[in-house]
C-alpha cells in the first residue's frame, strides 16, 4: 500500500450513509471502471447498494451536470432533508466540486480531482473511445468552454470536503490539487498514480466520509 498522510478524516465519519450517494467518473471512463465497481461492490454488501447511483456520463460537461441535477431535484422534491453525497474521481471530480457548491447540504470526496480541465483536455479533443466499453465519441471544443463556464474557485464549507492527492499522479499536477483544496480533510498519498491503481488498500478508511463503517 502507497504511504499516506491523514489530515483529520478520522474525526469527522457520517452516523448514517446519505440518502443518495452519486458516483462521478473522470474523463473517458464510465461506470465499470475499477473504483466505481469497487464502491459499487461494497455498498452492495453492506445493504445500501439502493443508495447508491453511478451513472454512465454524456462527454458534454453540461449535460452531464444537467442529468445528475434533474435526479438530485427529483430526490429533493419527494425529500427536502435529502441527505447528499457526491464522490468524483479526476473530471468527476470537478463535477462534484461544482454540484457540491450548489448543495450545500452534501458531502464531497474527490479522488485526483481535475482543478482546471479546460486546460487540461486541450489536447483531447477529437474522437475518444470509453474505456472499459471502446463505445466511441467526440470531444468537441463547445465542452472546453461548458468547463470554463461551470467553474467554482471557491468553497463555502471545506469541512464538507475530502480531497485523496497522490503525489505520483503522471496526469494532474498533486501540487495544484492541494493550492485548489485548502483546509478539507485530506489524504496525501506519498505515490500511487492518477487511477489510484491502490484504491483498495484505501478505500477501507474513505469510506468512512460516506458513513459507511
Amino acid at each position: 500500500m502507497t504511504p499516506f498522510e491523514l489530515l483529520s478524516l478520522g474525526q469527522y465519519a457520517l452516523p448514517a450513509v446519505p440518502d443518495l450517494v452519486v458516483y462521478l467518473h473522470g474523463f473517458r471512463s464510465s461506470s465499470r471502471s475499477v473504483k466505481a465497481q469497487k464502491v459499487i461492490d461494497d455498498f452492495t454488501a453492506a445493504g445500501v447498494g439502493h443508495r447508491l447511483w453511478v451513472p454512465d456520463l454524456p462527454p458534454s460537461p453540461a449535460k452531464a451536470l444537467a442529468l445528475v441535477e434533474q435526479v438530485v431535484q427529483s430526490r429533493l422534491a419527494s425529500n427536502p432533508e435529502l441527505g447528499l453525497a457526491f464522490v468524483g474521481s479526476s473530471l468527476g471530480g470537478y463535477y462534484a466540486t461544482v454540484l457540491g457548491e450548489c448543495h450545500p447540504q452534501a458531502r464531497v470526496l474527490l479522488l485526483n480531482p481535475a482543478v482546471k480541465p479546460y486546460d487540461d483536455l486541450v489536447d483531447q479533443l477529437g474522437k475518444k473511445t470509453v474505456y472499459f466499453t471502446e463505445e466511441e465519441f467526440e470531444f468537441v471544443p463547445a465542452y472546453l468552454q461548458e468547463l470554463r463556464g461551470m467553474e467554482r474557485t471557491s468553497l463555502t464549507a471545506p469541512s464538507r470536503y475530502c480531497l485523496v492527492a497522490a503525489q505520483g499522479d503522471e496526469v494532474l499536477s498533486y501540487a495544484t490539487m492541494l493550492a485548489r483544496y485548502p483546509g478539507v480533510h485530506q489524504m496525501r498519498l506519498l505515490g500511487s498514480d492518477h487511477a489510484i491503481s491502490d484504491f483498495d488498500a484505501h478505500w477501507p478508511l474513505l469510506r468512512l466520509f460516506l458513513g459507511l463503517a
